[in-house]
Formats: structure tokens, sequence, C-alpha cells
């Protein structure tokens, strides 16, 4: 009997075993997950903005709010910690369009070199969120 040619389904495990040793697959993935984190938490934000707008009242509620509740905080940081890796990332997919880093070793190292700026960029917006 021949080997056949055509693809095989695999299981998620092994899906996973394989992607979770490659950092321009991590980098691909987190890419993805971070613009639907974009996507979702975008229009929350918005809103927010909305709201501060609308009075100096409403202004005034969301300003005790950010210094008395931890969720707005954390719903700002997520929300920079996903634009801040999707960002970086864009522009690691930007740099491998214009012909860098397309080698499979090149590859690893944009993305790794990429996972860690996004990481300085998570940090810094962290602290700028908790000040």
């Amino acid at each position: 009997m021949k080997s056949s040619k055509r693809p095989v389904n695999l299981d998620l495990n092994q899906v996973l075993a394989v992607n979770l040793k490659n950092p321009v697959a991590i980098a691909s993935i987190l890419h993805r997950l971070s613009g639907v984190l974009i996507f979702v938490l975008v229009p929350v934000l918005l809103y927010l903005l909305q709201r501060s707008l609308t009075s100096q009242a409403s202004f005034d509620s969301l300003v005790i709010g950010w210094h008395q509740q931890l969720f707005l905080q954390a719903l700002v940081f997520v929300t920079l910690a996903g634009l801040v890796y999707h960002f970086v990332m864009g522009c690691k997919h930007l740099l491998a369009d214009l012909g860098v880093g397309e080698s499979l070793e090149s590859g690893r190292r944009l993305a790794l070199l990429g996972m860690v700026l996004a990481a300085v960029g998570i940090v810094l917006s962290l602290l700028w969120v908790m000040s």
C-alpha cells in the first residue's frame, strides 16, 4: 500500500506540541489573539471615551472610578498590552513583507526580538497605568 499525500487532521495535542516549540508560530498565534482582544475591547474603551466627553460630572465619575476600581485599570492595561504586542508583531510582519527575516533562522530571531520588545512595551504600559 502506498503512503497517501493527502492532508491529515492532527489532534490538538499534536498541533500544540509542534507549534509551542517554534517561536515564529507562538508569535503568530499571539498576534492573532491580540487582534481579537483589541477587536473586543476597543468598543468598550470607545464607550468610556464617549461617557467621559458627555459632561463634566461624567468625566469626574470616571476619574474617581479610575482611582478606586482596579477593574478599570486592568481593562485599560489589557487593551494596551494587546495593542503593544499587535503593533510590534505587525511591524515584524511588515519587515517580512519587505524581505527581511525570510530565512528560518532570521525569522526565529525576529520573532524572539519582537516578543522581547513587546514584553518591554507591556511592562512600560503597566507602569504607566499603575502610576
